[in-house]
């Protein structure tokens, strides 16, 4: 329940849309992993068909519209702590090649040192 807290919930609560600063690897990765267990769940459910299901689509919808901002900066952050600009991101948008790019730019290593967007966290 502490790395919930620590890496999914903390993220929401302080860092909201915070586009500003680093975010370590562990930070991202782990975010991204609970948003996956959270989205998968719910459009699992949100796939009976009865009034649950519905229920559950519904509040996927809702889930997913209330993080696309949070996702959006942490993926920002990160690519600041491998001393690239957010702007980066949207290379994402290029068929085929853009996600392996950004993929790869998600795996690197952090700057070791600070870099023009911080401080090392």
């Amino acid at each position: 329940m502490n790395a919930i807290n620590t890496y999914f919930i903390d993220v929401i609560k302080k860092h909201y849309v915070d586009f500003a600063g680093r975010a370590t690897r562990e930070q991202y990765w782990m975010y991204v992993l609970f948003n996956f267990i959270g989205a998968f769940v719910l459009a699992f459910l949100g796939g009976m068909d009865n009034v649950i299901g519905t229920l559950f689509s519904v509040l996927y919808a809702v889930y997913a519209l209330a993080l696309l901002l949070p996702s959006l900066s942490i993926a920002v952050r990160r690519l600041h702590d491998t001393d690239k600009s957010g702007w980066w991101l949207l290379i994402g948008l290029v068929p085929f090649v853009g996600g392996i790019v950004l993929l790869v730019f998600m795996v690197l290593p952090s700057t070791p040192a600070a870099n023009r967007f911080g401080d090392v966290k």
